[in-house]
């Protein structure tokens, strides 16, 4: 069964943080309505989706892909490299053991953050970024070199996390828009796209995407590629350098 993980935003949305992005007045009553359209999506393709508890005092708990990675049966629970984010973990441990998954955690001073991994077939590209560091890159390889996974660094300069810069379509191909991204070079196959936005797609089939609507051009370049692309609004989470990606934690 495909599963989801999502966490509704906090009121305090606005007071996210921010660190490559100046910022700009955030709606948040339309970043609700934003979200439950996300959301929406993966209801009517037939996931399977748990909530985890509000978390309203953590304005960046919507952006719940930072907190926990899944590889297979193993979730790992990151160890944020914002100080402030770090509270969001105590109520999803809880809430991953309940899915019936082995649990790991990232042990401090290490840091981790789920938006700086993306994971390509047995690959997993890992951000070197003002988020994750050296020694949180070294932990997860720890956990996942006995499960047959490789992890490879990144470097990440330009954007918050790697997934801010590129993300992987059905056929593993990497996307990203080329200002946004260190060093192409590190992909086995790379595809720029038009778009800032439209580096960020989550596959939800093997012959579907979603991505944010602020990108149609991008949309279109996927779609002569003979993917459906499904299409939703998420420009007040994209204000707090927010996309698709890192609004869900997504098991297969």
């Amino acid at each position: 069964m495909q599963r989801l993980l999502v966490r509704p935003p906090s009121p305090r949305l606005a007071e996210g943080e921010l660190t490559h992005l100046d910022r700009v007045p955030v709606d948040a009553e339309l970043a609700g309505e934003q979200w439950d359209r996300y959301v929406a999506v993966f209801r009517e393709r037939g996931w399977s989706v748990t909530e985890l508890p509000a978390a309203d005092e953590h304005p960046d708990g919507v952006f719940v892909e930072d907190t926990v990675v899944v590889f297979d049966d193993l979730a790992v629970i990151t160890r944020p490299g914002a100080a402030s984010r770090r509270g969001e973990l105590d109520s999803v441990r809880p809430v991953v053991e309940g899915l019936g998954l082995d649990v790991a955690a990232i042990e401090a001073p290490a840091t981790l953050e789920g938006g700086d991994v993306l994971k390509v077939g047995r690959t997993a590209y890992v951000g070197r970024s003002s988020r994750t560091d050296e020694a949180g890159i070294d932990a997860l390889r720890d956990l996942l070199a006995p499960r047959g996974w490789q992890v490879v660094a990144v470097p990440v300069t330009k954007v918050l996390h790697l997934k801010s810069a590129v993300t992987a379509l059905p056929d593993g191909t990497v996307v990203g828009h080329p200002p946004l991204v260190d060093d192409p070079r590190v992909f086995e196959r790379f595809l720029p796209v038009p778009e800032p936005e439209g580096n960020a797609v989550v596959v939800l089939d093997p012959g579907t995407v979603l991505m944010s609507a602020a990108a149609p051009r991008s949309a279109e370049i996927f779609r002569e590629r003979g993917l459906q692309v499904v299409t939703t609004p998420v420009t007040e989470l994209e204000k707090l350098e927010g996309c698709v990606t890192c609004l869900s934690v997504r098991l297969r």
